[in-house]
């Protein structure tokens, strides 16, 4: 035996194993080009990705039988998420993504949000508020006030030292604006017919189109055959009836008058005055707590069947290992009408609570605002002070809104320097 043959053998058997191993930098390169021309389980590992984008946008939409929510990336992690949800917490519909309150105005009662509607409501109220105008009523009081603001700061600049004055900055914010509106006959289970609600049915179409096109030319009928089936399945779970029951889950035909705001050092109040027409609100806000709507036995049994088929669906797309940029591009596209839905700005009418504007009401001071609101809605601007003052008021303020000459005195005045 040659030296060389003997020496081998001697090696432990590691070392044996690495002195014969085949050095193939070219190996990686390979892998690499065969994954991106023909991408492998790829789909699969996505489809568990983003559940909560879903979760949103099947929030923005549910209400009607039909619920137009493109099937994307991200069903199968939602749909485990709805089984824990109905089983565990009596629940499909998400927490608002918006923190706002809600206070009574007769009683002054204040209390944390839990609604969808009300959550997007507040959040999307700059984009609504003057019917997207850019020249409404309350843009134009909230310049006043701006102005106010400013040249009550350089005023004091220009006290402290002459001349300074002028390199003062526009203030972004001051006081308190005011938006009251009457509500309008409420449509609950409107699920809002808009563009969000009418690209979801263009979004199916041009995923059901694009996995046709392996279909016609190849023969491949499985992207069309996995396509065809999650938008079924998607289509499926947004219709049903527990979605409108839990986000329409209030009282009707309320007479109250309530007020919406993010809290203490917001710039915007939105006061709802419901005439008998509109949704308790304040009942809204407190979620389906208030209401029984807890999950029945046949929506728990719907939820759990969806996610077997879901889970199905999923090692089904698994096997697909040819043409794979198709079904990609299906749930990329999916995956984009998702978020353009989760975050799209809607009116109010969109989620069924129609509104009308009544007025506006804003000063540069929030206290003023609250004599004014007071002045126009006896006991509103009282229900409004502990929100926006928590904390204790000077002795000034205090004997203001205790005695009711003083309250008076200074409601007119602040009328008067309007």
């Amino acid at each position: 035996m040659s030296p060389v043959l003997l020496s081998l053998a001697s090696m432990p058997p590691l070392f044996y194993h690495l002195a014969r191993r085949q050095f193939s930098p070219g190996d990686p390169s390979g892998e690499f080009s065969d994954q991106w021309t023909h991408p492998s389980d790829v789909f699969s590992v996505l489809l568990i990705l983003g559940g909560d984008v879903v979760g949103r946008a099947l929030a923005q939409l549910a209400g009607s039988p039909l619920t137009p929510v493109a099937f994307s990336f991200g069903w199968v992690a939602y749909s485990l998420t709805a089984v824990v949800s109905a089983i565990g917490e009596n629940k499909l519909m998400p927490l608002p993504d918006c923190a706002c309150k809600v206070i009574n105005g007769r009683t002054g009662y204040v209390r944390d949000n839990s609604s969808w509607i009300i959550g997007r409501i507040v959040r999307d109220f700059e984009s609504w508020m003057d019917g997207g105008r850019r020249d409404g009523p309350i843009r134009k009081q909230l310049r006043k006030m701006l102005d106010q603001r400013w040249e009550e700061d350089k005023a004091v600049m220009e006290k402290k030292e002459p001349g300074s004055g002028r390199y003062v900055a526009r203030p972004s914010q001051a006081g308190l604006c005011v938006s009251v509106y009457k509500s309008d006959r409420a449509r609950p289970g409107n699920p809002g017919y808009d563009f969000a609600y009418f690209v979801g049915f263009a979004t199916s179409v041009l995923q059901l189109g694009i996995a046709a096109i392996p279909c016609g030319i190849f023969g491949d009928w499985g992207i069309l055959l996995v396509t065809a089936s999650g938008i079924i399945l998607s289509f499926a779970t947004g219709s049903l009836s527990q979605w409108s029951k839990e986000k329409w889950a209030c009282r009707r035909n309320s007479e109250k008058t309530v007020v919406l705001t993010r809290g203490n050092g917001s710039q915007h109040a939105i006061v709802v005055i419901g005439h008998g027409q509109g949704l308790d609100l304040e009942d809204l806000a407190a979620g389906p707590t208030n209401v029984d709507v807890s999950t029945s036995h046949i929506t728990r049994i719907a939820v759990i069947l969806l996610a077997t088929l879901w889970i199905l669906l999923l090692i089904t797309a698994a096997g697909i290992r040819q043409n794979t940029w198709f079904l990609l591009a299906v749930g990329g596209i999916g995956i984009l009408q998702n978020i353009f839905v989760a975050g799209w700005r809607r009116r109010p009418e969109a989620f069924g609570v129609p509104l009308t504007p009544a007025g506006v009401i804003g000063k540069p001071k929030v206290m003023d605002t609250l004599f004014a609101v007071e002045r126009a809605y006896p006991g509103l601007g009282r229900s409004m002070l502990d929100t926006f003052f928590p904390g204790k008021l000077r002795p000034d303020e205090q004997k203001k809104w205790d005695d009711p000459e003083e309250l008076a005195k200074s409601v007119e005045a602040c009328w008067a320097n309007a």
